[in-house]
């Protein structure tokens, strides 16, 4: 029986529709789910909604309806968001279902005879956001310590679950166990709170206050606690929602996903509880950040909540599922910002991996009517070498290191995706099969750069399968690759030319059409994407400064100052090739720039760093303005100016969509 691999996310609390978290915590845990899959691992993600409790109480009173009608209405909006999302989950639970009802009160009861829940009076300072009490000494200025919201002093009779008693023994089992909660900043908060004497929880809460609920087996005058009923969702999915029950089969989980903010819930109260129940704990609890937008924490009143729904919808599931994990290093605050969304759609997406495909299919297809041609091994060198071990190397050793669940390392991951796919647009600049093309002694040559190009492609097909699970297949049908990225077919290794011979490819539609973002929406940023290719359409040329500083190009439109065809021949366009790039210092938006332009190499100062840094430019084949003065831009001096897109701000470089050796004409 092959190995088993247990993901859960939080069940999410619907007490409003689903937001950027919901979205970013699914999208890491359908990674790691899919991820398994393809290594032929049993894979169990379970996902779904907590439905009880006060929150959702009175959300349904002040909308005039029933609790379960509140639950009923706002359900289908997680679930036709996570298929937005390509989320492959296998199970989704709601606490609502009569089969949970079930699984909890046997809990209850076991504790109950074990005499692990007790009843006693209790004053606290209760805090319905959080629907939990805190003691007199938690309390700041009348406000809970988590959210920040007024406290109300309650005295009433409640049950409480033993916690204390297992206070030593989940501090051993951390200290036994480094994996247990990550990241490791995570397990120090966890470790310090685990300093003071841990206090019994209280696990009800009279129906007199809170009548929506799982109502207690021993005394029907209360309903349990309702993180005692989300958490037992963990094992009462297992039980109901597979095929057949399969509790020990993926118990205990392999990881539980969760936001910080939820962290001391899982790590303690769940972990004691699974203690008292005799039960072994989930080898990790992986807590991940919180989202803020431009800076600011999001929130209806500031109107800058991010709606995931409408950004799939503007931009695509691909590009969003891979914005949220390369951004921020998961366990750490990230920051959501439009303009950074559509940099990394426009650099890492369009020029970047939509470039390669675009190019490499273009130039099988020219070169090769379409059929993919075999290495020879007499003509391979050191490039064709580099590119094989690179491929070989992040397919089979980094993305494994990478997402074991004891580290999690999604942005690590994509750069090193994103690496392999920077090696493969410098390969195609440096072979330059358009030129090898252009003599029949250079055949075989010619064949084994197209090989190794197919080749790096196939390899990033199953690299970006768990993150885009459409850009894969995608990339697939463009190769003349029949793949099913939903079998096993990672479970044994893949190696380096054994694709089906003779693939045909057959160009398609641009992974990821750029984002014109001229076109303007309300906070500054783009909303539209350019037309149907990876390249820049028809952009208007950058400033004519010399030196090449991009920053005050007119805007194309009836009043520009119309020349003559003698005016523009004057002005000598060349293709060149960057083959070198830094940043200038003390400046944010100048590079420096080594180009190849054929016959010679100069440097070009441009003004073009706040859209790219050096890594993103390098190996682009790029227009440059050739019989410029040269002219000197904080003491460098510029030989030439590189033509981007842009009016105020660069919005893009000029590249070219079909390959062209450098120092050729533009006219």
């Amino acid at each position: 029986m092959s190995e088993s691999f247990y993901v859960t996310t939080p069940i999410y609390y619907v007490n409003d529709v689903p937001h950027i978290g919901h979205a970013y915590t699914t999208i890491a845990a359908d990674v790691l789910a899919r991820w398994h899959r393809l290594h032929g691992r049993d894979v169990f993600f379970l996902t779904g909604l907590d439905e009880h409790g006060q929150k959702v109480q009175r959300a349904a009173a002040r909308a005039g309806i029933a609790p379960r009608e509140h639950c009923d209405t706002l359900a289908p909006k997680f679930r036709a968001l996570w298929k937005q999302l390509a989320i492959a989950n296998d199970g989704f639970i709601r606490t609502t279902d009569a089969r949970h009802h079930a699984v909890v009160k046997r809990l209850l009861q076991t504790l109950y005879d074990r005499q692990l829940i007790y009843r006693a009076d209790y004053t606290g300072w209760y805090c319905t956001f959080d629907e939990r009490f805190w003691t007199e000494k938690d309390v700041q200025e009348g406000r809970c310590p988590d959210c920040g919201r007024p406290v109300e002093q309650l005295s009433e009779h409640n049950y409480f679950f033993r916690m204390s008693r297992f206070q030593q023994q989940l501090r051993d089992h951390i200290a036994g166990h480094p994996a247990f909660i990550r990241p490791e900043s995570r397990r120090n908060e966890v470790m310090g709170f685990l300093q003071k004497p841990l206090e019994d929880l209280s696990i009800s809460r009279p129906k007199s206050r809170v009548s929506w609920g799982i109502e207690l087996p021993f005394d029907h005058d209360y309903v349990t606690y309702v993180w005692f009923d989300a958490l037992a969702n963990y094992l009462s999915g297992l039980e109901y929602l597979p095929a057949r029950p399969s509790v020990d089969r993926f118990w205990p989980a392999a990881v539980h996903l969760v936001g910080k903010d939820i962290l001391t819930t899982h790590a303690v109260y769940w972990a004691t509880i699974l203690m008292a129940l005799e039960l072994p704990l989930p080898r990790t609890i992986f807590a991940h950040g919180w989202w803020t937008v431009n800076g600011e924490k999001m929130s209806k009143s500031r109107g800058n909540v991010i709606d995931p729904s409408a950004m799939v919808a503007q931009f695509g599931e691909d590009a969003f599922r891979y914005f949220l994990l390369r951004e921020v290093p998961f366990g750490q605050d990230g920051d959501f910002s439009r303009e950074s969304f559509v940099g990394r759609i426009n650099g890492d997406l369009a020029n970047g991996l939509g470039n390669l495909l675009s190019r490499t299919v273009t130039l099988i297809g020219r070169c090769r009517n379409g059929v993919v041609p075999r290495a020879d091994s007499a003509s391979v060198t050191a490039l064709d070498t580099e590119l094989r071990d690179a491929a070989t190397s992040l397919l089979h050793t980094t993305m494994p290191r990478h997402l074991q669940t004891d580290r999690i390392k999604y942005h690590r991951t994509l750069e090193a995706i994103w690496g392999l796919v920077q090696l493969g647009n410098q390969y195609i600049d440096k072979t330059a099969p358009w030129v090898l093309a252009k003599d029949a002694a250079n055949v075989k040559r010619l064949d084994t750069v197209l090989f190794h190009a197919a080749e790096t492609l196939r390899f990033l097909c199953f690299a970006v399968a768990p993150f885009m699970p459409n850009t894969a297949p995608a990339m697939a049908r463009q190769l003349g690759l029949s793949l099913d990225f939903s079998q096993a077919l990672l479970q044994h290794p893949i190696a380096w030319g054994d694709g089906p011979p003779a693939a045909t490819v057959a160009k398609g539609d641009s992974l990821f059409p750029r984002i014109n973002v001229a076109t303007r929406s309300p906070h500054g940023d783009s909303m539209e994407p350019s037309a149907a290719s990876s390249q820049p359409a028809s952009p208007a040329p950058a400033s004519s400064k010399p030196g090449g500083d991009a920053s005050s190009a007119p805007a194309s439109g009836g009043n520009d100052r119309r020349i003559t065809i003698g005016d523009f021949q004057k002005v000598r366009l060349k293709v060149a090739k960057i083959i070198a790039a830094e940043r200038i210092p003390k400046s944010e938006k100048l590079l420096k720039l080594q180009v190849d332009l054929g016959d010679e190499h100069r440097q070009i100062v441009a003004g073009i760093g706040k859209q790219y840094g050096p890594e993103d430019v390098l190996g682009k084949t790029v227009v440059v303005v050739a019989n410029l003065t040269p002219a000197k831009l904080m003491g460098v001096e510029s030989q030439g100016m590189v033509l981007a897109a842009g009016a105020d701000d660069v919005i893009s470089l000029v590249t070219l969509s079909d390959d062209a050796p450098p120092g050729t004409t533009v006219k």
